[in-house]
């Protein structure tokens, strides 16, 4: 059975309609919990989730019991034929000839929590639109991409213990801003979001190995919307001469679902255009990116929307890149896409961009807005469309809560 076929129909009915971001084809997995019960796996189907434990228990699926742990590391660490396994027995049992005594809950009565234990997080800057507005900002038009930026893969290391799931609230920063006499000691007066996707890491590898970009393929278990919220005011003034500090550490909200690499095959694609020959190190054999919209909104008003091909570099080289050292990996690693920005204003992942540093507000439900100010909430989207069918993540919303003194 191709798991991917548009063809296939669930005997669970919501799943069928064209605009439901968890068809039979997509069958992303999460960790929920219903009425105090204890975090355990599961995987989204229409507007229900298919109890990975319950299943496991009652002989539908065999997974080590792992599926009854609160975060899906135990899982992914089975590996990748595992993955295919468990992907193709789902399919058979939600397809509409299958079995209709599986355990499922309704979404409304689940609670949904982090999918993985987030064991390492590094963030990247792989959109070259995102980096040549925002390196123009800092630094002017001349200047506005380093000279190392179309040859590598630049990222920096992130916190893991700051990664949350959607829905939780984040607390706006205090911090070091640049004052007229010196720092001043503040609350962000600059704060933003940045759309973002996220690879999760479904394999290790060893400290003093490195990985090719296809090995990289065959690391990744799924993809998750990323918002690496950022205090742009601190960033400004710490970000010379060792990058990111303080202003992206204290919060990166992920998507609750992981829509795995798996489901997202049919829509593999070319990225940007390249401006010049990578080394071999980072050369693809086959394209690394998917034909996929991604946008967000600020309080249920949409502000922007583009295609993730316009992406630089993909997941998997940024993987291999990681590697380059001798870095070794582990299962649950977080890999941010970084900003993804089209070549408009109304297709950029961050305020920094749309509006110009701030100096060109943007209209939201009638009030001229700037940047991210205290009860604010942004939602990403993110989901590439087949034929009569939607690969969607599901939510990826954060609300901003006013600093604590």
């Amino acid at each position: 059975m191709t798991t991917t076929d548009p063809k296939l129909r669930s005997w669970v009915e919501t799943a069928n309609s064209p605009d439901c971001d968890f068809p039979i084809q997509n069958l992303p997995f999460g960790v929920f919990s219903v009425a105090g019960d204890t975090p355990r796996c599961g995987v989204a189907i229409g507007d229900r989730i298919v109890d990975l434990a319950a299943c496991e228990a009652g002989g539908f699926l065999q997974a080590g019991g792992t599926f009854s742990r609160p975060h899906l590391n135990d899982f992914i660490a089975l590996g990748r034929a595992t993955w295919d396994d468990i992907r193709q027995r789902l399919t058979a049992l939600l397809a509409e000839d299958g079995e209709r005594n599986l355990p499922l809950v309704a979404m409304g009565d689940a609670t949904m929590h982090l999918p993985v234990t987030v064991t390492e997080f590094t963030d990247f800057y792989a959109s070259k639109n995102h980096a040549f507005n925002v390196g123009v900002l800092f630094r002017g038009p001349e200047n506005a991409l380093p000279a190392q930026w179309t040859h590598m893969p630049i990222g920096y290391n992130g916190r893991a213990s700051s990664v949350v799931v959607s829905g939780t609230d984040i607390h706006r920063p205090m911090g070091q801003v640049k004052g007229e006499r010196g720092p001043v000691w503040s609350p962000c007066r600059r704060l933003d979001l940045e759309l973002e996707l996220g690879a999760i890491v479904g394999a290790n590898s060893a400290m003093g190995d490195r990985v090719s970009v296809a090995e990289a393929e065959q690391m990744i278990f799924g993809y998750v919307l990323l918002n690496d919220w950022s205090a742009r005011d601190l960033q400004a003034w710490e970000y010379q001469p060792l990058g990111p500090f303080q202003a992206k550490a204290f919060g990166t909200t992920i998507s609750p679902w992981i829509v795995t690499q798996a489901a997202l095959e049919p829509f593999r694609c070319e990225g940007a255009a390249r401006v010049n020959e990578l080394l071999p190190y980072l050369q693809e054999e086959r394209p690394g990116f998917y034909d996929m919209q991604v946008g967000w909104s600020m309080n249920g008003q949409k502000m922007a929307q583009t295609n993730y091909n316009v992406m630089y570099y993909s997941s998997a080289q940024q993987l291999a890149h990681h590697t380059e050292s001798g870095c070794p990996m582990r299962v649950g690693d977080l890999l941010g896409s970084g900003t993804i920005s089209g070549p408009e204003l109304n297709q950029t992942g961050a305020l920094l961009e749309m509006t110009q540093g701030g100096k060109n507000p943007v209209t939201v439900n009638g009030v001229p807005r700037s940047f991210i100010e205290d009860g604010d909430e942004i939602a990403l989207f993110g989901y590439a469309e087949g034929e009569g069918y939607r690969i969607g993540f599901g939510p990826c919303t954060g609300k901003i809560l006013p600093a604590k003194a």
